[in-house]
């Protein structure tokens, strides 16, 4: 009794051995990595292994030996096996299909031809397969068969025709609540839900999340079903569409790996290209100043409130493209859809300024010694501050909800239009509208 305690005690700290572990895995060096992975024992080191992301799985599959590579890799699905030679690259996929065994190394090579971000390149190809003519009893016979050779999910199995044709689907339930002798074409349902090799997997998660599912069959041109994607292979995608967007919202270009794993060069080029972009838009901001030169000279009251104007634009429109991106990504609004949002934020736009436009008046009229930092004139100053929050703050809810739509029109990420990128387009524009107000009420007063 004592020794089967012992037993159920190591096993169960073990267990948390590999859960904190895990856990503490992205904050370790790759050294330390190492050493620990090294020093669990097999049963464990195989459980945590198989829980890694997959660039963490290749960081350990490039350190190991020949023979460990070959012992490391053959646990791993072929849909997960073609995800790490992607993320390794093709350099080692000759190296890595070379340890497989010809079945798994067939699977693996057919997966690899479809798109990453494709259905192709998420499915997994082992799945439960039955045939119409048989009985419930043969089929569950045959399932019991089948799960010895990993198939990804026995939740659903798929009534295939002799071409390999998708026919049906039946649960696993539903078999054990059958009749023994029932035919499988008597329960299969036919009015089955799938997805083209093609289809992106930002569409794949779409339909997880509107349908509940947890597993969708795969099928090419010819209704011929190629393999599942699975909801645990599809939420990894999403999770990376979302990262890639939030990369882009940010100004920056997606990182193709973790932040601590890229190197300063890489990050260096991902980071660069955007700066170098908006600094270059941020250039017109200067020039729009020195055309206002004379006005700025005559009033340098109007100076101290240019950051107000600029970042009262930059962030209205920032505020509304990333809502509308959002909006986007989750199919909330479509490209027809443009007016009504145009109505909206014009609205909104409107509201917003006028509220902001208020208080920057209210500022200046109550500010103690307001002759002296404003001028005798305070009042046409503040009505020109005013103004103008209203322009800048309209015309940035305006160009931050619109510029998405523009690039999704023209075929680009709509993420693309980025909170800085709208930010820099606003700032220029910002000080047009601002002088402009200032020449409208301040002409014939302080110029």
């Amino acid at each position: 009794m004592d020794s089967n305690n012992n037993q159920n005690n190591i096993e169960v700290q073990d267990q948390d051995s590999v859960l904190s572990l895990s856990e503490s895995w992205s904050a370790l060096s790759p050294a330390e990595r190492r050493k620990n992975f090294k020093d669990l024992p097999r049963t464990e080191a195989e459980e945590l292994f198989l829980s890694l992301k997959t660039h963490d799985q290749a960081e350990l599959i490039e350190e190991a030996t020949h023979l460990e590579k070959r012992s490391w890799i053959r646990l791993l699905a072929p849909d997960d096996v073609a995800d790490l030679i992607q993320e390794m690259g093709a350099d080692h996929r000759e190296d890595i299909l070379s340890l497989l065994d010809p079945q798994t190394k067939r699977e693996v090579t057919a997966l690899l031809a479809y798109a990453e971000d494709a259905a192709g390149g998420l499915m997994s190809s082992r799945f439960v397969r039955l045939r119409p003519d048989m009985s419930v009893d043969e089929a569950i016979s045959y399932i019991r068969i089948q799960a010895k050779t990993h198939v990804e999910t026995i939740y659903y199995a798929y009534v295939l025709d002799s071409d390999q044709k998708l026919l049906g689907v039946v649960s696993f339930r539903e078999l054990f609540q059958s009749s023994p002798e029932k035919k499988i074409a008597e329960i299969m349902h036919t009015d089955v839900l799938k997805v083209p090799v093609e289809m992106d997997q930002e569409q794949i998660g779409r339909i997880f999340s509107q349908q509940d599912l947890m597993a969708v069959p795969v099928v090419d041109e010819n209704g011929i079903m190629k393999g599942i994607v699975t909801f645990d292979d599809v939420a990894t995608a999403i999770q990376e569409e979302a990262t890639e967007d939030i990369h882009k919202i940010g100004g920056v270009e997606s990182l193709d790996a973790p932040y601590l794993k890229i190197s300063m060069l890489e990050m260096l080029k991902k980071r660069g290209g955007w700066l170098l972009i908006l600094f270059l838009g941020q250039m017109f901001t200067a020039t729009a100043m020195a055309f206002f030169e004379d006005e700025l000279s005559k009033a340098m009251v109007l100076s101290m409130f240019i950051p107000l104007i600029i970042s009262s634009g930059g962030n209205s429109g920032s505020q509304a493209s990333t809502l509308i991106i959002r909006a986007i990504a989750l199919r909330e609004v479509r490209l027809r859809d443009w007016w009504r949002v145009l109505g909206r934020e014009i609205m909104a736009g409107a509201c917003l300024g006028l509220v902001l436009g208020a208080i920057g008046f209210i500022r200046i009229m109550l500010w103690p010694n307001r002759e002296t930092l404003y001028t005798v004139h305070y009042m046409h100053v503040g009505l020109t501050v005013a103004v103008s929050v209203v322009g800048v703050v309209l015309w940035g809810t305006i160009s931050g909800s619109m510029l998405p739509f523009l690039l999704k029109k023209a075929g680009f990420d709509p993420a693309s239009a980025s909170a800085p990128a709208v930010a820099t387009l606003v700032d220029v524009t910002g000080l047009v509208i601002y002088f402009t107000a200032a020449s409208f009420f301040l002409t014939g007063i302080l110029f």
